[in-house]
C-alpha cells in the first residue's frame, strides 16, 4: 500500500516537473511582439504561404454562406510604418487551387463559363494607394485582374504586429485582410441571385521581411 502511494506520488512530481519544463520553453520561444505600428520594421516582405490561408464566401439560396479557399498563392509587401502612404501590396493567386471538397462542383468552376482557368490560371491584386483607417488598419486601393478583366478592389488591412520569428530567423508580420467584390463585374454572372453576386474575401498570413541586397 505504502509503495503504491510513493508511486503515485512520484508520478505525480515528475509529471509536475515536465509540466513546469515545459511552461519555460513556451515562454523562452514565445516572441516578443511589437503592436504599434511605429515600431513596426520597414522593408519588402515576401508572404510566408505556409502560414496564410485565402478563403472566400458567397450566400446560397438566402439560406446560408459557401465558405472555400484557395491553396496556391504569393504576395508581397513594401512596407513603411513611418509613412504608409509610401507601402503596396501586389499578390497572385493560382485558380487551378480551389478547394472546395467537391470534384464535380470544382470541374465546373474550372470551365469557361466560370473561371475559365484554362485561359485564365490566376488572379492578381496590385495596390495603387493606401489610405490610413486607424493606428494599424489601413485600406489598400488597387486593381484585381480576374478572368482577363480588370476592375478597382480595395481591401482593408489590419497588421497585428511584429516579431522576431525564431522558426524562421527572419523578422514577421502578423496581418489580415478583408474585401468585398461583385463577382457579376468579373463575367461571372449565372445563377444570381440564387448564389450570391457579392464575394466575401478573407486573407490571413504572416509576412517575412526579406534581407537587403548587399552590393
Amino acid at each position: 500500500m505504502k509503495k503504491a502511494v510513493l508511486l503515485k506520488r512520484t508520478v505525480k512530481i515528475g509529471l509536475l516537473s515536465v509540466l513546469l519544463l515545459t511552461q519555460g520553453c513556451i515562454s523562452w520561444v514565445t516572441p516578443k511582439v511589437q503592436s504599434s505600428l511605429i515600431e513596426l520594421e520597414q522593408g519588402e516582405y515576401q508572404l510566408d504561404t505556409n502560414h496564410a490561408a485565402v478563403l472566400f464566401k458567397v450566400g446560397h439560396l438566402g439560406l446560408s454562406t459557401y465558405v472555400g479557399r484557395f491553396n496556391q498563392f504569393d504576395a508581397q509587401l513594401s512596407f513603411s510604418p513611418q509613412d504608409m502612404s509610401q507601402a503596396s501590396l501586389s499578390a497572385t493567386v493560382n485558380i487551378d487551387s480551389l478547394d472546395i471538397n467537391n470534384d464535380d462542383l470544382t470541374d465546373t468552376l474550372m470551365g469557361s463559363s466560370w473561371f475559365d482557368q484554362k485561359q485564365f490560371p490566376q488572379a492578381v491584386f496590385t495596390s495603387q494607394s493606401v489610405i490610413p483607417i486607424s493606428d494599424t488598419e489601413f485600406q489598400f486601393y488597387g486593381t484585381l485582374t480576374l478572368r482577363g478583366i480588370s476592375k478597382p478592389v480595395s481591401f482593408n488591412a489590419i497588421f497585428h504586429g511584429g516579431a522576431d520569428n525564431w522558426m524562421t530567423g527572419k523578422y514577421t508580420l502578423g496581418f489580415s485582410a478583408t474585401s468585398t467584390f461583385k463577382r457579376s463585374d468579373f463575367d461571372m454572372g449565372s445563377y444570381i441571385p440564387l448564389i450570391g453576386d457579392d464575394i466575401d474575401i478573407e486573407i490571413y498570413a504572416e509576412f517575412l521581411k526579406q534581407s537587403s541586397p548587399t552590393n
